[in-house]
């Protein structure tokens, strides 16, 4: 008899005798999974085994009410006996009540004299990705009639279609490369094998290369593009499991695969393993929001709390990486070079309020050897971590402490701390230093008690507040661990929190290069995208082109490509850290591809970290510094997120003493000039059908006046090259002064502090960090009469008809009375 259960927005059916389940939307005319499958593959001696795919033997444990993190619901369980293999797996479904979400996990627990090994546990299979299951197949069903649709992709087909499909993909890691798939198109992933694939790659996530098949690691979602309904699987935690999925877009129905990674970990006789919980979120595409059910239950599995107050919570500093090390990983850093622009940013700091000054690598004797210093810092960093304290910032710090470089004294002291593979020789860890490089075997006592020693003497001794942990992915690399029993995540998990306990609750903890899932409420900025470089595309050794499409390289494109695609997680998971914005004039990016990564910094809402030599950066580059601060700090909608290979449409919704606008951004990717336009209806826009919008990078402003909606556009012509159109958005009301933007703050708007309009007049006041040197526009009713700042007459100009712009120069605050016929 099949058992049921149903919330607001799913409805679930388990049948036992067929040992399948199905999900179904309650939206009309939603999506459905039907004859959902389980598997539970396992190792006793060297046999490999399957279990789940037929339940002979299952009994109901419980059909209840539940009150969990995720509030108060219904839940079913189901015992699953299998005499002959002494395995007991026990199956739980919930259905939080206000929540639109299906969750379940599995539980395995070995009842035999013999321990087994687990190799995967599979918590759905719908569909063929891969031949040979038994039994009824599941398959996934998406409307024939379009949905709630707002946005549809060009050349739509107007009937469910597999080319109508599409699957976005989450990376492994903070470089691994996340964004949405066609399903004419072909995974993204590396071609340079074992030199860079342990640093990017899920052990256990296949690498597809057949054209409509994809994966993905902790969750994905599978979407129609017509229709606009997705179905986002996942996992809210990965504290036991990496979790992996697989899907084929190429077959007359599309199939989907979701396991956690078991890593053969050993199970011994008597012991449980407990999977993290599984997800089901059926949405809508063109939600402004679309995973936040699913992102906020991730935060609620961590008992952690919304981050959004203010853009002050984000890291805004300077990093010594990309102004005093190579592309080839050789440095030449000193603490003198520290020093020089420690004291340049004391200088400017009134200019430029930024909070942290981090040392990045070079300080070390070699990569492992945390504990001894280079020529170039022959006092240590005691010294100078007082020293940009004493100058009123926060001294931060690189660190990569679960790798080594072979020629390390660590490697050759310890070997026994080396993570080995099945025949004893050491892991690799990737090709970076010009080596092949070492993990530490986290599991082993010694090592563990030297990671509390480094992150002590960094944080306790040296009294670094703020610590950059990088190639964190190399804890959890595959390999013969001391202890048998733990996964991988779990591994990097135990590591992550040993640095936390050590660091301190106060200590800001940055992972990098790190898989995203086990650093889940344990660090408190996560690098999101691939590292920054000095050129636009991926470059190694006089090498660009055949690296063009190596998506996680260090590449200018590659970092805010996810920066974008991950922004979703900012404020809620962690501080998003986009990398470093490079302003000097001497790298090979141009000053467009500068102002769109500052562009994608500014609305992303993430971390604000520069690495030039300050005492050379002329002012014209650091006026583009200057106007990303304070931090927007908030997160966009990202229109175009799953129907863009890289999204060409952001929208970040302000509000202030003015009232409320909009930021649009249209990025052109292409490597030609393009004609960019903007239609309105693709927006997220209330209000008066008539708008001003006001360029940033262009300093000029359009009016829509357009009554008709099918008219509501306006073409911007041949945006340049990796260029972007970022415009300040606002309703036009002809009766009444309005603010309209301007050159001072990336905002055109945040620096309004104070707005106070009379008859025939106005007053407000700005505010900005420093000496502020620039322009605004106002649109007023009437001719001006008089205008000034500071109560100092000044001038205006007339742009167009009723808009007028006025020269600001003034000290920190600036109060402007206007008066008008």
């Amino acid at each position: 008899m099949p058992h049921m259960l149903e919330n607001s927005a799913i409805q679930l059916e388990i049948n036992p005798v067929l040992a399948r389940w199905s999900v179904s939307s309650r939206y009309p005319n939603g999506p459905k999974i039907e004859n959902i499958q389980l598997n539970l593959g396992y190792r006793r001696g060297r046999r490999y085994k399957n279990l789940l795919d037929v339940w002979s033997d299952y009994s109901l444990l419980e059909s209840a009410e539940f009150q969990s993190a995720h509030g108060s619901g219904k839940q079913i369980s189901l015992m699953i006996n299998s005499s002959a293999e002494k395995i007991k797996s026990t199956i739980t479904f919930t259905l939080p009540t206000h929540h639109p979400l299906l969750l379940w996990k599995i539980s395995i627990e070995n009842l035999g004299s013999q321990p087994i090994n687990m190799e995967g546990i599979e918590l759905l299979s719908a569909g063929y990705i891969h031949r040979g299951r038994k039994g009824p197949n599941g398959r996934i069903i998406f409307p024939t009639s379009g949905g709630p649709n707002k946005i549809r992709p060009k050349g739509e087909r107007k009937s469910s279609h597999p080319l109508n499909l599409a699957f976005f993909s989450n990376g492994w890691q903070s470089w691994s490369r996340s964004g949405s798939y066609r399903a004419t198109d072909q995974y993204l992933q590396t071609h340079l094998g074992f030199l860079r694939a342990p640093l990017v790659k899920n052990a256990q996530t296949p690498n597809p290369r057949q054209s409509g098949m994809f994966a993905s690691d902790m969750y994905a979602v599978l979407g129609d593009q017509y229709s606009r309904y997705g179905i986002l699987c996942g996992f809210l935690s990965q504290k036991y499991h990496f979790g992996s999925l697989e899907s084929f877009l190429g077959g007359s129905s599309p199939a989907l695969k979701m396991w956690a990674n078991g890593d053969g970990a050993r199970l011994d006789p008597g012991r449980k393993m407990d999977t993290d919980w599984a997800c089901i979120q059926i949405m809508h595409l063109d939600h402004p929001d679309p995973m936040a059910p699913y992102l906020e239950a991730v935060m609620r599995e961590h008992d952690l709390t919304p981050n959004m107050s203010s853009g002050a919570t984000s890291p805004t500093g300077w990093c010594s990486w990309y102004q005093f090390m190579s592309e080839d990983y050789i440095g030449r850093l000193a603490a003198e070079d520290i020093q020089e622009n420690l004291g340049s940013l004391r200088e400017l700091k009134e200019q430029l309020p930024l909070d942290l000054i981090q040392i990045d690598d070079g300080f070390e004797t070699q990569i492992g050897d945390w504990l001894s210093f280079n020529q170039g810092f022959s006092d240590g960093l005691e010294p100078l971590a007082k020293e940009i304290q004493d100058e009123g910032f926060s001294p931060g710090l690189w660190l990569a402490p679960f790798i080594m470089h072979p020629k390390s004294s660590l490697a050759n002291q310890h070997p026994e701390w080396i993570l080995r593979n099945r025949i004893g020789s050491p892991v690799n860890a990737g090709f970076l230093w010009n080596s092949f490089t070492r993990a530490l075997d986290l599991t082993h006592p010694g090592a563990q008690d030297y990671v509390s020693e480094v992150i002590h003497s960094a944080t306790r001794e040296w009294g670094f507040a703020y610590l950059k942990l990088d190639f964190l992915y190399a804890a959890a690399l595959p390999g013969r661990f001391f202890d048998p029993t733990q996964t991988r995540a779990q591994v990097l998990r135990s590591g992550l929190e040993l640095v936390r306990s050590e660091a301190g609750k106060d200590t800001f903890l940055l992972g990098c290069g790190c898989p995203l899932g086990p650093a889940i409420g344990l660090v408190d900025g996560m690098r999101i995208g691939a590292d920054t470089a000095k050129r636009w595309n991926p470059y190694f050794k006089g090498i660009e082109s055949l690296l063009k499409k190596e998506v996680s390289l260090p590449s200018a494109f590659n970092a805010v490509h996810n920066a974008l695609t991950r922004s979703e997680m900012h404020g809620r998971w962690w501080i998003n850290d986009p990398d470093c914005l490079l302003l000097r004039p001497e790298t090979k990016l141009t000053k467009t591809e500068v102002e769109t990564i500052a562009s994608v910094i500014a609305l992303t809402g993430g971390s604000l970290i520069i690495s030039d030599h300050v005492p050379e950066l002329p002012p014209e580059r650091l006026n583009i510094l200057k106007r990303l601060l304070p931090l927007i700090g908030k997160r966009p909608y990202i229109l175009d997120w799953f129907d863009s290979t890289t999204p060409e449409r952001v929208q970040l919704d302000l509000d202030g003493p003015t009232g409320p606008w909009h930021l649009i951004a249209l990025f052109n990717w292409k490597e030609t000039a393009q004609d960019k336009n903007l239609n309105l209806n693709e927006f997220y826009l209330e209000g008066s059908e008539e708008m001003y919008a006001r360029d940033f990078w262009g300093g000029k402003t359009y009016t829509f006046l357009h009554h008709d909606e099918s008219e509501r556009s306006l073409t911007f012509e041949g945006v340049p090259a990796h260029g972007v159109v970022l415009l300040a958005l606002r309703p036009r009301y002809p009766y009444r002064p309005q603010y309209l933007g301007g050159n001072l703050h990336i905002s055109q708007g945040l620096e309004v502090t104070q707005w106070h309009p009379h008859d025939k007049s106005i007053e407000f006041d700005l505010e900005r960090p420093g000496h502020s040197v620039g322009k605004i526009e106002l649109a007023l009713p009437g001719q001006i009469e008089s205008a000034s700042l500071n109560q100092t007459q000044i001038t205006w100009e007339t742009e167009s008809e009723g808009i007028y712009s006025f020269h600001m120069d003034f000290n920190q605050k600036a109060s402007v009375k206007l008066r008008y016929l």
